[in-house]
């Protein structure tokens, strides 16, 4: 039997037969480019605060929303699943006028 260090060779050879030879492995096609943000009224309400715009929005059709004192329980939301709990503040106009402005920004 050959010492070990004479099987070497052999052994990187067969590792390597064992490996598809790149030219063989299909390439995928690149992604496609990723599309801006779509804001709209079942985007969880901290990614709306999170950018300036929707933010500003939210502010203007929604005054005291950003700064309830619990906006942290409710943060994660989407409007239109807050809205069943505050019927008196989220009225559907007042989600109209919302979804309106959020839609400009797309």
């Amino acid at each position: 039997m050959a010492p070990i260090i004479a099987r070497m060779p052999l052994l990187a050879l067969a590792l390597m037969a064992a490996q598809p030879a790149l030219a063989d492995t299909p390439v995928a096609p690149p992604a496609p480019a990723v599309p801006a943000a779509k804001f709209n009224l079942d985007t969880p309400i901290e990614a709306l605060v999170a950018d300036a715009r929707t933010r500003a929005v939210l502010e203007s059709d929604l005054p005291g929303l950003t700064s309830h004192p619990q906006f942290d329980m409710f943060k994660t939301m989407s409007l239109t699943t807050l809205a069943p709990f505050a019927p008196d503040k989220l009225t559907p106009d007042r989600l109209d006028k919302v979804k309106a402005d959020l839609a400009k920004l797309n």
